[in-house]
Formats: C-alpha cells, sequence, structure tokens
C-alpha cells in the first residue's frame, strides 16, 4: 500500500529531512530532489504498521511535547531549562574549530572520555561531496574535532538509526532539533532507543537550506564545483567563514553575514519556516551562538573567541555540564533567560508567530501539523496584533501564489 502518512507530508510540503521514515520502513529511502533538499521515496509498499510508526513519530506531521517533565523555568519563547547560560570548550583548537564556542564538542569529548557513552552519532562534511553532509559515528577527540562545525546543508541522521541501534555499545545522538523531536517519539514506541541512547544533543536551527544554495556561494567565490578538495560553512573561528578549498590548495571565504544572510537563509525549505521548535526543548542539552549585541542592538558577526549560548534541559543534560566544568573541559557563566531574546531575535520572532502562520495553512487548504505542549499561544501573546496579521497575510498570499 501507499503510505497516507507520507502522502500528507508531500501534499503539505511539510518533510523536515530527518531520515525517520526510511529507517521504519523497509521500502522508503531518503534521495535528493530539486531544488536539493532530501526527501523520502518510496520503492514498494508499506506496510500498516510501517505508516503508522511513521504517523506517530514523524515531526512533519506531529510534535508533541505534552508528556515532558516541566522544570523550575518553562519559558513560552526560550523553553525549559534546568540551566542557562554561556561557556566555551576549554580546548582551545577545538574551540577555534567549531562554530560557537565548542560547547556541544566539548560535552561529546567528556561523554566519551567518561564512559557515559561508547560513540557518538553526528554528521559531518562527506568525504566525497564537501559541500554535503555525511552521517557517522565517532569515537574519541580527534573524531569529533573533524565533525565540529555547522553544516547548512540537507542531512537525514535517523535514517540509519537501525544501523547505530545494532551497534554495540551506547550512544550519544547530536542532530538538529527535529531530528531530537523525531528521535524521541519514537522512543515511545521503541524501548531500545532509551536504553541506547542515554544522551541527545541539538543546536538552535535557524532552518534548512538547499544544496542550490550552496551551488550560489560556490558560484559567487568563482569556485567549480569538480576542483572543490574541501568546503566550510563556517567555524575556523567566530562565527568564522564559508570557505572553499580546491584541490591545488588555494581557496575563497566568504563571510557569515553575506554566506547565510544574503544567499542561503533564502534557500531554507518551507517545513523550517513553521518550526514550533528550533530550539532543541526536549533535548538534554541545547546550544547557539551566544551573539553579542552592536551598538544598535543587534547581533554582531565580527570575528572574535567562540561563545555558546548553552542550556540544560533535562537532569541528565545539566548532570553532564556539572560534569564536564568539573573535569575542566568546559568554562560556562550564568545568564538571565531574557537575554537570549537579544542573541537570538529571529528565533524568537518565529516562536512568537507560528500560530499565525499555521492558521495562514489552514485558510489555504494545506494540512496544518499537529503541535502540541509547545506553549504557542503564550508565545504569540507576546507579539503585537500589527505583526500576526502581517505575518498570516504575508503567507497567506505566498501560498496562493504558490511562492512558500
Amino acid at each position: 500500500m501507499t503510505s497516507p502518512a507520507l502522502a500528507r507530508v508531500e501534499k503539505g510540503q511539510l518533510c523536515t529531512g530527518c531520515g525517520l521514515c526510511a529507517a521504519i520502513a523497509a521500502n522508503v529511502e531518503m534521495r535528493m530532489v530539486a531544488p536539493g533538499y532530501l526527501r523520502p521515496q518510496a520503492t514498494g509498499p508499506v506496510t500498516p504498521d510501517e505508516d503508522r510508526a511513521i504517523a506517530a513519530a514523524c515531526p512533519a506531521l506531529v510534535v508533541d511535547e505534552g508528556d515532558r517533565p516541566r522544570p523550575p523555568i518553562d519559558d513560552a519563547i526560550w523553553g525549559p531549562s534546568y540551566f542557562t547560560g554561556t561557556g566555551f570548550s576549554t580546548d582551545a583548537a577545538l574551540r577555534h574549530q567549531a562554530s560557537s564556542g565548542g560547547v556541544l564538542s566539548g560535552l561529546l569529548v567528556h561523554a566519551l572520555a567518561s564512559g557515559l557513552v561508547d560513540f557518538v552519532v553526528q554528521t559531518g562534511a562527506d568525504p566525497y561531496l564537501p559541500t554535503a553532509n555525511l552521517t557517522h559515528a565517532t569515537a574519541n577527540r580527534d573524531e569529533v574535532f573533524a565533525a565540529a562545525g555547522s553544516r547548512y546543508a540537507p542531512s537525514a541522521p535517523l535514517a540509519q538509526l537501525e544501523e547505530w541501534l545494532a551497534r554495540p555499545g551506547r550512544f550519544a545522538f547530536v542532530g538538529k532539533p527535529c531530528d531530537v523531536t523525531a528521535l524521541r517519539a519514537r522512543a515511545r514506541h521503541d524501548p531500545r532507543i532509551d536504553a541506547k541512547v542515554p544522551l541527545m544533543l541539538a543546536f538552535f536551527c535557524a532552518g534548512i537550506p538547499s544544496s542550490a544554495g550552496t551551488g550560489r556561494i560556490l558560484k559567487r567565490l568563482g569556485v567549480e564545483p569538480q576542483d572543490l578538495a574541501g568546503f566550510r560553512y563556517r567555524g575556523d573561528g567566530w562565527p568564522g567563514f564559508a570557505t572553499a578549498t580546491r584541490h591545488d590548495g588555494t581557496a575563497e571565504r566568504m563571510s557569515y553575514a553575506d554566506s547565510w544572510g544574503d544567499i542561503l537563509s533564502k534557500e531554507v525549505q518551507f517545513r523550517c519556516k513553521i518550526c514550533p521548535d528550533a530550539i532543541g526543548n526536549v533535548a538534554d542539552i541545547a546550544c547557539a551562538d551566544a551573539w553579542y549585541g552592536d551598538e544598535r542592538g543587534y547581533p554582531s558577526f565580527e570575528e572574535q573567541d567562540g561563545r555558546s549560548l548553552v542550556i540544560a534541559r533535562t537532569p541528565v543534560g545539566a548532570a553532564l555540564l556539572k560534569e564536564a566544568v568539573a573535569a575542566g573541559r568546559i568554562e560556562k557563566a550564568p545568564l538571565d533567560i531574557r537575554e537570549i531574546d537579544k542573541m537570538q531575535p529571529a528565533q524568537a520572532r518565529r516562536k512568537r508567530q507560528i500560530l499565525s502562520r499555521l492558521a495562514a495553512m489552514a485558510v489555504a487548504g494545506r494540512p496544518v501539523p499537529r503541535y502540541r505542549g509547545l506553549q504557542l499561544w503564550a508565545a504569540a501573546a507576546q507579539d503585537k496584533p500589527l505583526a500576526q496579521a502581517k505575518s498570516f497575510a504575508g503567507l497567506l498570499r505566498r501560498l496562493m501564489q504558490g511562492r512558500a
């Protein structure tokens, strides 16, 4: 049979590209489709049981955080927190290699060294296609180091979930918020996940650009794809540069403001524009750029030593952070949660306007995902009515014109 769940995802352009459906259904695989997004493709029948499993966990269809524990701080915009602060890896090379201070990488190194996990499932550059991503297992500091840094390209880290679960030992999972959401949802029906994955980490996500966006960066840099030996989207400093390295060793680079702000941000897939949790609410720890403000109060992208925003969202995450600090791998300082409004204004605006965008989808006749336990009404109440009206009208117009 065909999959009603996947048909609904396709009709609404709701796919996040996480790959969970490919792990659940034997006849589903992830393929790149124009203009450069990973999408599920059925190669044969999907059984009713597989379809029900997809419908229960696919983040394109449902994001249900109603059953998660509620810590003392559970902010309508920034979510649950047992600790909110800034920090950086004390490994200077790792801090420089990473995109924003290296706290996630430092925590992974500590989790491996302490024996909490035996390996880490994380995404890095594909050695055969440097602009693309490859999810693989890392098992030591040097391998974590090699995978450090943001990768603004499609990835489907859950497509290989069965492979990771079958591998001996326990592992940490690092992914986009939607990846972690999908893994948590799947764990409700697959007890192997809680037994095998004691740690789930996420990073704030501004959306997944198409691979065509990366092509536009290469074109502007004047680098031919066949000449490309390596490609970094960020890192090697904070925020770092988009850097294309040729086989002859020469390199071209572009600032983060230009690569993300002028190109990649305009290539983000539709589902990311209605994401109710781009900040990793159900991860044990979520990290982001702890941008400093410029003289106008906007985040500054001047090059400097990296600094991570760190939110421990579960007791497991708070304990790991405490242990990593005690071991000397991480330095941290507390931060008032309202300071994040200044560091991540685009994330705050998106959360406040999710309900207006969902309303536009409903009016346009699009399938609407089911979101629960995300305090969307409380977030919307923080926005001005005029801003909500513009958000609704803008998306409705694009949907009706076929431009969403």
